[in-house]
């Protein structure tokens, strides 16, 4: 049994309940509501790339749920110093509830999720984030009530958060339009999922991206370890920087999605971010709620070693 949970695995009903899950813990956590759903639940975290926002979202989530967590970095595994990836799965399996992995290459998540009898969530890799994704569903969500036949605009680089948002918006009924730079478009996976529906929609121009947009998403422009100061990469991402201007095409009340950390002055100008601040950092705080809900979907009654995993009833 595989028992990684992709994005693209799920059904609208799946995502729909976890994001009305999410919406339960976060009141329940705003309210002091103890939900310690994963008393004596372990999770392991495997990061191969530094992190803030899903390292602290998901140690903390797991401690609010009653449970705890172990942070595996290069320094404390063999895996990263000769021993065959499936032999460390298969070890961790027997001592964690769930493991988190970060890290650059998918091939190492789904074949660590090969070999795993827990439930494998992806923290990020090159070509998807999915927990970011689900955060920004939620987000919107708030804000408008729904996401069936909103309108959606992804503005700059194709990446892993690219990826995942045509994924996630389109199953959840939004209409998406893809503003890239040429050889900066989405992973050929992505396309192939979208290919033949007309809600997705890609092009070289920002501004018609965002025509008439409820909702605009961005976030890095850059590889990791690349520089925003790099002459090349200013060149060629010089009018995707979403900025007061850009949104002037968009709906009055549009929404701005960033996935932090945010490059101001390159990607996003000082003035958008700040203006936009509350609602970017609503989207950052709902990272914590709706992994809490993926965990407790994943790692709750019924989801133990060599048991299939049985959704909880959320009441």
């Amino acid at each position: 049994m595989n028992n990684l949970l992709r994005l693209v695995d799920c059904t609208p009903e799946e995502i729909t309940q976890i994001l009305d899950f999410a919406d339960q813990l976060k009141y329940e956590s705003r309210h002091g509501i103890a939900h310690t759903r994963l008393s004596g639940k372990s999770l392991g975290l495997i990061f191969h790339t530094a992190s803030t926002r899903t390292r602290v979202s998901f140690e903390t989530g797991i401690y609010q749920l009653g449970g705890q967590s172990q942070y595996l970095s290069a320094d404390d595994m063999q895996i990263f110093n000769g021993e065959p990836v499936q032999d460390t799965a298969r070890t961790l399996s027997r001592y964690l509830s769930g493991v988190v992995i970060r890290t650059r290459r998918q091939q190492e998540l789904e074949e660590f999720a090969r070999y795993s009898t827990v439930p494998v969530i992806n923290g990020m890799t090159d070509l998807a984030h999915p927990c970011q994704v689900l955060a920004d569903l939620m987000t919107i969500r708030e804000k408008y009530g729904v996401l069936n036949g909103l309108n959606a605009a992804y503005v700059g680089s194709g990446n892993n958060v690219c990826n995942s948002f045509i994924v996630g918006a389109l199953k959840m009924g939004m209409k998406v339009r893809v503003a890239t730079p040429p050889g900066y478009g989405p992973d050929n996976i992505a396309k192939d999922f979208a290919k033949g529906n007309p809600d997705c929609e890609y092009s070289y121009s920002p501004s018609e991206a965002v025509k008439d947009a409820d909702v605009v998403v961005t976030g890095s422009l850059l590889p990791p370890g690349e520089k925003a100061s790099t002459v090349q990469m200013q060149k060629v991402f010089r009018g995707f920087t979403v900025s007061e201007h850009m949104l002037s095409a968009a709906k009055p009340d549009v929404l701005l999605q960033h996935s932090l950390p945010a490059n101001r002055g390159f990607e996003i100008t000082e003035e958008t971010f700040e203006k936009h601040s509350e609602e970017i950092f609503e989207e950052a705080e709902n990272r914590l709620h709706v992994q809490k809900a993926v965990m407790v979907l994943l790692m709750g009654r019924g989801a133990g070693r060599n048991e299939p995993m049985k959704k909880e009833k959320f009441e």
